[in-house]
């Protein structure tokens, strides 16, 4: 039958497909010609001056016979590898053998066969083979790391500090493709049994601490930092030495992204500032967490943000039945479902365009698909705005979340997470409050849900690269050329990474007891200033010099230091090394619900009267609200008393000051 016209056209010339088995017929030649070199030296040493050219055409025959079997003609002598030498090793034994067996057998016939000279032939015959190859792959790599480089151009002398798994995958990489114009001068690794051998053929050349004097005696000019497990302590000092003695650094991906099925890759990036921050892996529970999430529904809210799409990637790695995104942002919607479909094209996944504050849609949405396990991210974030509007963080933060509550109750959803926010520790801003009358909420649900469901809210602080961090100001204002604007020198905030965050969320969460509200482990606080300096300093530039820091001043509801406990709260838990239990005060039930009934009634009133009844109901709810006085603090009665001094900016509506 032949081939439509269409296909004869695209398919190469005949002399194109010829060409495999003209090169392995080549390679038969080449090998067979080897398995006569080494048949003709060993006949020399073991025989003497005699050569028999008839037991050379059988040893050759033979020799190619095993060749054939084993198919070594179909292995590419440019990329030889450790398998192909395996499959190399066993031929040459089964040659050894068939050697001996037919040289015992065939003694009685006065087989031309010595066993000596057969039992040599072998071993040098697979050793020709090995030679044969390698010196084609040294021969290749050679020329192709000549020819693919740009005319004039100089390689990078580079470093690898780490010789393990990451460092060997490293170099591997760099080795295949020498376009990249790199030359791997040694190892930097701290283990004492590293110390002054060879792996892979590349150089151990010391630990970490004596890496300054390598790069000046090696001449290096880059240095790569293979050890994603480092915690980001480590990358810092490394990065400081790198960057003093004028050289490029980069590193590679963290090992947060090891979740499921996902696969670590040797990508080599610029040092980031969140490889600075970078801390220990998160370890856990793979086994528990499956038990809960494969083939359940979950759904989760605010899916087109930063730290919903992300619960959304850590979740599809344990094969759920559906997760269902809802958000009221269409095009943060739409990313997250790009980055999901790429990532697992085989995972049920739907979108809702719905906003939590629409109580008969969001029902809608439950009664649809009816979840197993909810996570509801949906929230309102940004400090000054919210209070300036606080009847939006109200609205969206506290009625949002009795909204998808008593969803969740409706349908019999079995795992609430609620996710909270170290603010709602002794706030002064309206989020904070807005937050912590969300946890409320949330534990006075845990306590009308059956038996065995599981209503918890998760704590933690600000995530790098969320919408709102600092990070992605600091890098535009850099990518300006400055000035970088940072609110006060002392300003200090715990940071941690969206894959950590969202994987301790899922491990609390799923894995915690039910009335709950856990802390996450934040680490140590850093300061803004330091992070600003950092950043500048890893796009090349001094601050002070090159790029400016100023300070802006301090934001209304901002306080200085965030707090993880209140002195009450902080206890052990046995869910994670790096998760606490809060033990928060409980709101009675009488007053949250006399609460949430007069802010409903707040967000309705008139300008000013609106702000001032919204503060005294967030007073009486969160006893520990300290609203500040440039914020939503300037409609109190203290303050209000005082605005005729003209410290406090206020806006008083004509009729009140009749």
């Amino acid at each position: 039958m032949n081939p439509p016209p269409a296909y004869r056209s695209s398919l190469p010339p005949p002399s194109t497909l010829d060409q495999p088995l003209l090169r392995q017929g080549v390679k038969l030649v080449l090998d067979g010609g080897a398995a006569l070199l080494a048949w003709m030296l060993c006949e020399r040493v073991f025989v003497g001056a005699h050569l028999t050219p008839h037991g050379a055409l059988k040893w050759t025959l033979l020799a190619l016979a095993v060749n054939l079997v084993f198919q070594l003609t179909r292995q590419h002598y440019r990329l030889i590898g450790f398998r192909d030498a395996v499959r190399l090793a066993l031929a040459t034994t089964t040659l050894l053998v068939l050697s001996a067996f037919v040289t015992v057998l065939a003694r009685e016939l006065h087989s031309v066969f010595d066993l000596e000279t057969a039992l040599a032939s072998a071993l040098t015959t697979g050793g020709l083979w090995l030679t044969l190859r390698g010196a084609i792959r040294a021969r290749h790599e050679r020329d192709l790391g000549i020819d693919q480089l740009p005319d004039g151009a100089i390689p990078h002398r580079t470093l690898i500090v780490g010789a393990g798994r990451a460092g060997l995958m490293i170099a591997e990489e760099l080795k295949r493709h020498p376009e990249l114009g790199t030359r791997i001068v040694g190892f930097i690794d701290d283990a004492l049994d590293k110390q002054g051998i060879r792996i892979q053929g590349t150089r151990v050349l010391g630990p970490s601490r004596l890496l300054h004097q390598i790069i000046r005696k090696e001449e290096a000019t880059q240095v790569v930092l293979a050890i994603p497990s480092a915690p980001g302590s480590v990358i810092r000092q490394l990065t400081d030495v790198v960057r003093s003695a004028g050289i490029e650094v980069k590193t590679t991906p963290g090992l947060f992204n090891l979740l499921g099925s996902r696969v670590w890759k040797p990508e080599l990036q610029d040092v980031s500032i969140e490889d600075l921050l970078r801390r220990e892996p998160v370890e856990l529970d793979q086994s528990s967490l499956n038990l809960v999430l494969e083939d359940a529904v979950v759904l989760i809210t605010g899916g087109g943000g930063s730290i919903g799409g992300e619960i959304a990637r850590q979740v599809a790695a344990f094969r759920p039945a559906r997760i269902v995104l809802l958000g009221r942002g269409e095009n943060s919607l739409w990313e997250t479902e790009r980055s999901l479909r790429s990532l697992f094209p085989n995972q049920g996944l739907s979108l809702e365009l719905c906003d939590v504050r629409n109580p008969i849609r969001l029902q809608q949405v439950f009664n649809r698909w009816k979840p197993q396990v909810v996570f509801h991210a949906a929230a309102h974030k940004h400090v000054p705005y919210l209070e300036a509007h606080p009847e939006e963080a109200v609205d969206n933060n506290v009625f949002g979340t009795l909204n998808v509550v008593n969803a969740a109750l409706a349908v019999g959803t079995h795992t609430f997470v609620n996710i909270s926010t170290d603010k709602a520790v002794n706030p002064t801003n309206v989020l904070g409050a807005t937050k912590r009358i969300a946890e409320s909420l949330v534990l006075r649900a845990a306590r009308r849900a059956p038996e065995g469901t599981r209503y918890v809210s998760v704590r933690f602080g600000n995530v790098l690269g969320s919408r709102g961090s600092v990070i992605p100001i600091f890098k535009e204002q850099i990518r300006v050329g400055g000035p970088i604007t940072v609110t006060h020198p002392d300003m200090t905030r715990y940071f941690m990474t969206i894959p950590e965050a969202s994987q301790l969320v899922l491990q609390a969460g799923i894995l915690g007891d039910t009335a709950k509200v856990y802390v996450l482990d934040m680490g140590d606080p850093v300061k803004i200033v330091d992070l600003a300096t950092d950043m500048a300093r890893l796009s090349g530039l001094l601050p002070g010099q090159d790029i400016e820091v100023q300070f802006s001043g301090i934001r209304p509801g901002e306080k200085l230091f965030e707090e993880l406990f209140t002195q009450q709260e902080e206890s052990r838990t046995g869910v994670h090394p790096k998760v606490f239990n809060a033990n928060p005060e409980e709101l009675d039930d009488d007053l949250l619900e006399e609460g949430a009934a007069a802010l409903r009634l707040s967000i309705m009133e008139g300008e000013g009267r609106r702000q001032a009844q919204i503060l005294h109901w967030l007073r009486l709810l969160v006893p520990t609200y300290a609203p500040s006085p440039s914020g939503l603090g300037r409609y109190s009665e203290e303050v209000r008393d005082r605005r005729g001094s003209g410290a406090h900016a206020i806006y008083v509506p004509k009729a009140q000051q009749a």
